[in-house]
């Protein structure tokens, strides 16, 4: 007799004990990552945090935020090149987070409601001496007072800003706008004291009373070049012709402006020689536009408003309204090399635009301070100077020279202050991994362009300095935030929630998120496929006692 063939199919006994029967080798975590805007924003701010918080209206929570880093939204809404855009994952999509748009909207907002900046701890009975009222200098000072410490600003200038006020034209940073901002710092007791020139800088220290100082004075003096002039028609430097302006000067500089320079400094010269009267404005390169240190958008607004720029051009002689220039060409390595044509432009005025460097002298007092060739101060990682309780940052020290990077600077020497001032020493968490394009999960999201600022038109910006750039509104701000895809960080969309088929996840409440139930789950990981912005992980199942 032929005998039935036996069930192939065991019974399972899920009270056995483990190794019996299933068993979970893997388990998901929930984890934040790095979304790269904030890995790339030089001010440190956290932009996912504040633009989540926008995405549900919360406007003063996401201000609050946001101004934890940077106590200049409104200002750097406008002035930041956002190299945060450059690095968002939107981008590979359809085009970035239109982030300095909301972050403007934000500065705005604030000034609007009235909104002022907190001050969170105690006072600390110690009191800082900073040198210089632009950006690095002012972020200092607030990071200083919410950290508890008295902080006096001295600055030789008749207005507080630095570049912000006499660099920067009017077009793109509204004086009232910049004003706001440091009045929001002055309320939180930060004293600022113009005119005021340090010269000794241990002598005001002294004096002063000061526990520390931090210096950021900038790059306010123009770097000069050897051209030969007679009789030459005017010529003057573009921080010159910036700073005049920026304090209410109204130059003359004649018909036909020639500009000598290809970096964001030259592209504002040329645009503010427009506004003063110029017919013509030229600006005069001796590399092509690929090789230009201006951002290509600055180059881009100049030409829109009639900025002529002759490329790889060097300017050999001044002689009365004539200039003699020669035609170069690159070599492979992308330097400019003389080709031996020459030809002549006319002009009334030639502002100079080669780049601006530290007036750095007075420090040269100070026993251990020590300098680069190009006058820059070296500092430690704790942006210390070699002597003890003078800091430096901003463009006095070497690296990138921008407002955001100087905001940077501010904080981070504030930080290292306050733990000087303390005895110890400050050290940065461990940042997170980095949240890159591919490992987002996006099988499904909407088309969304940006939404576009306006522009004045150009024929309206003529012979005045009215801002260019418009901002956004409540509703386009919002819809704007609602674009980032939150990259690396859970924003309880319910993907997990819903796709769990064991019931393994808990709501929490809004913006408590979630909780694994490791007892339910089985490790299949259809939560972790399923979030779209990789802020869930799998890990190996943690060894038990009993196991080993």
């Amino acid at each position: 007799m032929i005998e039935p063939p036996a069930d192939v199919t065991p019974l399972i006994d899920l009270l056995a004990e483990r190794g019996t029967g299933p068993t979970r080798t893997r388990r998901p975590v929930y984890e934040d990552l790095l979304p790269p805007c904030n890995q790339a924003c030089p001010a440190g701010e956290n932009i996912q945090g504040w633009l989540e918080q926008v995405r549900s209206g919360r406007y003063r929570e996401a201000w609050l935020t946001l101004t934890r880093d940077n106590p200049f939204p409104a200002i750097h809404g406008r002035v930041c090149y956002h190299p945060c855009e450059t690095r968002c994952n939107r981008g590979a999509l359809d085009s970035a987070v239109s982030i300095h748009a909301v972050e403007r909207f934000l500065g705005d907002l604030a000034t609007q409601e009235g909104w002022q900046l907190p001050v969170e701890a105690p006072a600390s009975g110690k009191c800082v001496l900073v040198v210089g009222a632009g950006p690095s200098g002012l972020s200092a000072a607030y990071h200083l007072a919410r950290l508890g410490h008295a902080v006096e600003i001295r600055d030789a200038g008749s207005q507080p800003g630095g570049m912000l006020h006499f660099g920067i034209p009017a077009y793109r940073l509204p004086r009232e706008v910049l004003m706001q901002e440091v009045r929001r710092i002055v309320a939180m007791g930060v004293k600022i004291v113009l005119g005021h020139k340090v010269e000794d800088l241990l002598a005001e220290q002294t004096s002063g009373g000061f526990d520390a100082a931090f210096v950021a004075i900038g790059a306010h003096a123009s770097k000069h070049v050897d051209i030969p002039a007679r009789d030459a028609a005017r010529v003057l430097d573009a921080v010159t012709l910036l700073r005049e302006v920026g304090a209410g000067g109204q130059l003359q500089l004649g018909r036909r402006v020639v500009v000598y320079g290809g970096g964001n400094t030259a592209m504002d010269a040329a645009r503010t020689a427009k506004r003063l009267g110029a017919e013509e404005a030229v600006i005069v390169y001796h590399r092509d536009r690929a090789h230009m240190p201006a951002h290509a958008f600055e180059a881009d607004e100049a030409l829109e408003e009639g900025v002529r720029i002759q490329w790889l051009t060097s300017i050999k002689e001044i002689a009365g309204p004539s200039l003699r220039v020669e035609r170069m060409e690159l070599d492979p390595d992308g330097r400019p090399q003389p080709t031996g044509q020459f030809e002549t432009l006319e002009a009334d005025a030639v502002v100079l635009a080669l780049g601006q460097q530290s007036d750095s002298g007075f420090l040269r007092k100070i026993p251990g301070v020590e300098f680069q060739p190009d006058g820059t101060v070296v500092v430690a990682e704790n942006m210390m100077t070699a002597h003890p309780g003078i800091f430096a940052g901003g463009d006095l020290v070497p690296g990138e020279r921008s407002v955001t990077a100087a905001v940077g600077h501010g904080k981070k020497a504030a930080r290292h202050i306050d733990a000087w001032l303390h005895g110890g020493s400050f050290q940065p968490p461990e940042k997170h991994r980095l949240a890159t394009f591919d490992m987002l999960n996006l099988p499904i999201y909407s088309d969304a362009e940006p939404k576009a600022q306006q522009v004045l038109p150009v024929e309206a910006r003529a012979g005045n300095f009215t801002e260019v750039l418009s901002g956004l509104g409540s509703t386009e701000a919002r819809y704007e935030a609602q674009r980032c895809l939150s990259c690396g960080n859970c924003f309880e969309c319910d993907q997990c929630y819903a796709a769990c088929p064991e019931q393994a996840i808990e709501k929490l409440g809004p913006g408590r998120r979630y909780r694994f139930l490791y007892d339910r789950c089985t490790g299949c990981e259809v939560c972790y496929e399923t979030c779209p912005t990789h802020a869930i992980s799998i890990i190996p199942e943690p060894v038990r006692e009993d196991d080993k």
